[in-house]
């Protein structure tokens, strides 16, 4: 039988385009082998089970036995094509310009992303400074007023039309011809982007059981692409509106935040959480530094594949429309490439020393998490299992390694600001 030719055709660091064709008999052995399925699957009037001829059943199967011929054939294809380019993918193929024709070979295009072969020559040698932001009282009283709001109340107002900061308790119903629609309720917060700003000033027009049309116009990045730009009219009706009450700073409020015997114990507690947060972001400041200069040392360059891939992400993630996607690109695209970068040498460095988590080192951290939490590690690690967070753990546990071995091989210097 006919062997798959693969041919590359182009290629960069990262990816790499080939070229393949299925012979003929290679083809027709795949439409046989689709053609028995069905005949064995096929309940057709007039014949037994297996017992209807081979043109009926192609007849009545015709685009599902295409289907199967063509997913039969790129398989074939894909495993030879790892064996014969001795391709490192990262990711299953992509396959453009196909060309399937009776009695003809199948031709198609497989683009194929690849993890770039990275050699590091330094990896060591390097000085970078550590700042740890002083922490200052205002930061502490910002994030007691933090807690102030998550242990507020809300209380009724009566009589008076609404200001930022308060919460009101509205309907919306469209309106056609003057006529109004179905009204839904909402229960929003003013000045907090919660709803579009023409309605907003609209409602802090109203009191307490008033009523107003206003036309209003939806942003261009509102959720919903069918409203973008548009302009509606619409009656709101205010229903109640209601101002928040903060507890006071004392004792009695630190007891019911927690464990605190005083605001004092409290305001203590606040500023350690607020120094432990320096500290993380100044380690997170050293190890993006340090990346840095590994990068440019080693002249490392983002295959622009990769930064493509990574920018479809990003757009996916973001929900950007199509007709932005251009100039979403062209806005993230040194963003991407930045990251880009640092993946390929974290991965490089992975690699070469051999620093990925262990399935020991993954168990340890289980058990530390489940410990803290007071679960069982066999309940925490099904948790994760089951919501796919697992990897994730694996790669924060590996990069803990890889940062540990770099800062190793080079100086940090602890710096006052």
């Amino acid at each position: 039988m006919s062997e798959i030719t693969v041919e590359k055709t182009a290629e960069d660091s990262a990816s790499k385009s080939l070229r393949v064709t299925v012979p003929v008999d290679r083809v027709r052995q795949a439409e046989a082998k689709a053609v028995r399925f069905y005949s064995q699957k096929a309940r057709l009037p007039g014949f037994r089970p297996g017992k209807a001829p081979e043109g009926v059943v192609r007849k009545r199967f015709g685009d599902a036995i295409r289907q199967s011929v063509l997913e039969e054939v790129i398989r074939e294809s894909w495993e030879a094509a790892k064996t014969s380019e001795s391709l490192k993918p990262i990711t299953d193929p992509s396959i453009r310009n196909l060309k399937f024709e009776e009695g003809s070979p199948i031709e198609f295009d497989m683009l194929v992303e690849v993890r770039p072969e990275l050699k590091l020559d330094r990896l060591g040698g390097f000085r970078v400074e550590r700042r740890v932001a002083p922490v200052s009282e205002s930061a502490v009283d910002e994030q007691l007023a933090r807690l102030q709001e998550q242990k507020a109340t809300w209380i009724p107002v009566a009589g008076e039309k609404p200001s930022p900061g308060q919460m009101v308790r509205v309907e919306v119903a469209p309106l056609e011809n003057g006529v109004p629609g179905d009204s839904q309720p909402y229960d929003l917060v003013l000045g907090q982007n919660q709803a579009i700003p023409d309605l907003e000033e609209r409602i802090m027009t109203l009191r307490p059981g008033e009523s107003a049309d206003a036309e209003v116009r939806f942003p261009e990045d509102h959720p919903d692409e069918s409203r973008r730009g548009q302009v509606r009219q619409v009656r709101v009706t205010l229903h109640e509106t209601k101002r928040q009450e903060l507890p006071p700073l004392e004792d009695a409020f630190a007891r019911e935040v927690g464990d605190f015997e005083s605001l004092d114990a409290l305001r203590a507690a606040v500023r350690q959480d607020v120094e432990r947060e320096a500290e993380r972001e100044a380690d997170a400041q050293v190890r993006q530094s340090l990346l840095a200069q590994i990068v440019e040392a080693n002249n490392v360059a983002a295959p622009e594949s990769l930064v493509h891939r990574l920018m479809h992400g990003y757009a996916e993630m973001y929900g950007v429309p199509q007709e932005q996607l251009a100039g979403f690109e062209q806005q993230f695209h040194e963003v991407a490439e930045g990251q880009v970068r640092r993946d390929l040498v974290l991965d490089a460095v992975i690699e070469s020393q051999g620093l990925r988590a262990t399935e020991s080192e993954i168990d340890e951290r289980v058990a530390r998490m489940a410990q803290v939490r007071g679960v069982e590690p066999g309940q925490l690690y099904g948790s994760l299992q089951k919501a796919n967070r697992l990897s994730e753990l694996e790669r924060a546990i590996t990069e803990e390694k890889v940062f540990d071995f770099l800062l190793k091989q080079s100086t940090v210097e602890e710096v006052t600001p």
